[in-house]
Parts: C-alpha cells; sequence; structure tokens
C-alpha cells in the first residue's frame, strides 16, 4: 500500500506539470480562433502544435503510466483523492518560479491565504484517507454496473456541459467565460473520476500480457473515455481562467473516483458514524481549500 501511495503522487506531480505546460501551449493560441461556447474539434490538433503543450502532453503519458502502476497495487478511493495533490505542486511550481533569484523570495510573496488554502487541502485528503481506510475491492466489475456507471457519467456530463451553455448565456463577457469554464471542468472531472475507473479496470489485465490487454474491452473504452476527457479539458482551459476550471478537475475527478471504486469495485470503506462525518469534513475541507487555492494570484495569473 506504501508504493500505491509513492507512485499516486509521482503521477500526482506529473500531471502538475502537464497542467501548466498545457495551459501555457492553450495561452499561446489566439483567443479568437476558439468559440467561446462551442466544441471545436480540431482545438488538440492546434494545440499540439504548441512546444510547450507537447511537454505537457509528455508529463500527462508519463502521468498515466504511473497512475496504471498505483492503481494495481492500491484501491481506486486511495489512489485517486492523492492525485488531487497535483494543485499543490502546481501552486509550489509557480510560487518557486515567480522568484527573480531563488525560491526564497518567491515563497515569501506567496500570501498567508494561499498557505491556509493549501495547508487546508493537505489536512482534508489526509482526514479523509485516515477516517476512510480504503482497502479491498475486487480486481474487475460485472457489465451490468458498468453500463449503469457509463450511461451516468455520460448523462452527467452532458447535462453539466449543456447547463454551461445556457447558464452564460444571459451573463457578460468575463462572468460568462467563467461560468462557461467551470461548467466545463466540472464535466472534465467527472470524466477523468470515469477514466481512473476503467483505468483500475485495465491494469488488472497487465500480469497477463499485453495480448490480454488488447484483446478486453477496458482498452478501447480507455482510449475513447480518455480521449473525450481530454477534449473536455482543453475546451475547459481555452474557454476561460483556470481559477475557473481547475476546481471541477481537482474535486469532481476524485469524488467520481471514490464513488465508482465502491460501486464498481466493491472497495471497503468505513462506514461508521465517526468515519463517516470525518469523511466528510475531510472531503469539504479538501474541496473548500482546492476552490480557495485555485483563485489565488499564483495560479490566476498562470491562467
Amino acid at each position: 500500500m506504501g508504493l500505491a501511495i509513492l507512485l499516486a503522487l509521482a503521477a500526482s506531480f506529473c500531471t502538475a506539470m502537464s497542467s501548466v505546460f498545457q495551459r501555457l501551449g492553450a495561452r499561446s493560441l489566439e483567443r479568437r480562433r476558439v468559440h467561446p461556447r462551442g466544441f471545436d474539434i480540431w482545438l488538440v490538433f492546434r494545440l499540439a502544435t504548441q512546444p510547450a503543450w507537447l511537454v505537457g502532453f509528455a508529463a500527462m503519458i508519463a502521468g498515466f503510466v504511473l497512475q496504471v502502476s498505483a492503481l494495481r497495487l492500491g484501491p481506486l478511493a486511495l489512489v485517486q483523492p492523492i492525485l488531487a495533490v497535483e494543485l499543490l505542486f502546481v501552486f509550489g511550481y509557480l510560487a518557486v518560479s515567480r522568484a527573480p533569484s531563488g525560491g526564497a523570495t518567491g515563497w515569501r510573496a506567496v500570501r498567508w491565504r494561499d498557505w491556509l488554502a493549501a495547508g487546508g487541502m493537505s489536512a482534508g485528503i489526509g482526514v479523509f484517507l485516515l477516517a476512510a481506510a480504503p482497502s479491498g475491492g475486487r480486481p474487475h466489475a460485472p457489465a451490468g454496473p458498468w453500463w449503469l456507471a457509463g450511461g451516468a457519467t455520460l448523462m452527467a456530463v452532458a447535462v453539466v456541459v449543456a447547463g454551461g451553455r445556457a447558464g452564460s448565456a444571459g451573463l457578460a463577457d468575463g462572468g460568462s467565460a467563467a461560468w462557461h469554464a467551470a461548467c466545463l471542468g466540472i464535466a472534465s472531472g467527472i470524466g477523468w473520476g470515469f477514466v481512473a475507473a476503467v483505468i483500475k479496470e485495465l491494469s488488472s489485465r497487465i500480469d497477463a500480457g499485453l495480448g490480454a490487454v488488447f484483446t478486453t474491452w477496458s482498452v478501447y473504452v480507455l482510449i475513447v473515455a480518455g480521449a473525450a476527457a481530454m477534449v473536455l479539458t482543453s475546451h475547459a482551459m481555452a474557454a476561460g481562467p483556470l481559477a475557473a476550471s481547475q476546481p471541477g478537475f481537482t474535486i469532481f475527478g476524485p469524488v467520481v473516483a471514490i464513488l465508482l471504486g465502491v460501486f464498481l469495485f466493491g472497495e471497503h470503506l468505513r462506514v461508521g458514524a465517526t468515519a463517516l462525518a470525518a469523511e466528510v469534513l475531510g472531503l469539504s475541507v479538501a474541496a473548500i481549500g482546492a476552490w480557495a487555492l485555485s483563485g489565488s494570484e499564483l495560479i490566476t495569473e498562470h491562467g
């Protein structure tokens, strides 16, 4: 279990670097070339012409490999909350890179509210994991629950995306962009939570060899679902400020993955009254910390 935690932390570091560099790539495109409320199927290909975005894409692949390795060794409900630490790595990177001559000046420039948000997010994740003590679970889920999970995920994403388009219609340009980016961020988080569950299914097939991997449905669903989630993420980053879209990635991804870990794989969480209260408290504090940290000047200036 300890190795799964270390691999999950390494995966979160890689996805943090992916977020930083992909956002840099997205910023380099002219905003007028991206329709504010529509989907541009060529957006990902245009982003792929930006060197920074390609670096971010490579970091995302490395994070994926580490995530697969972590999920082979630990429950989905353990690994995915740790991946939310990605935002803390982004925060730390931006704090250091802001310094003109060494990290110390950059750290001193960070506001106390940012430190409080980062500490709250870290503490919230820690409290949840200690209270829930995720364990157990089967390596494969039956077909019936998978159909239900896939249908529910697709419906939830469609509702959130439609809500983002409808809700932004009556807002001013700035509010419209932020609302649309926030909704796309939530939809992306839901999508990545489902992708994590598919990765968990796929990870259990790896020991049987490459041939066995490509004879199972999970690898093909992963390609489709992963591509869809990446398109949503690209549009969320291009639609508005990172402070609007990042909380959706950070909060909804782990929450959806935890629910799917219990529903699909039968993973065990403590369910006593005290444990449940601590779990809800931990997730709530982590969510508030993620939301507050996403509004940090370091994050907003980057986004």
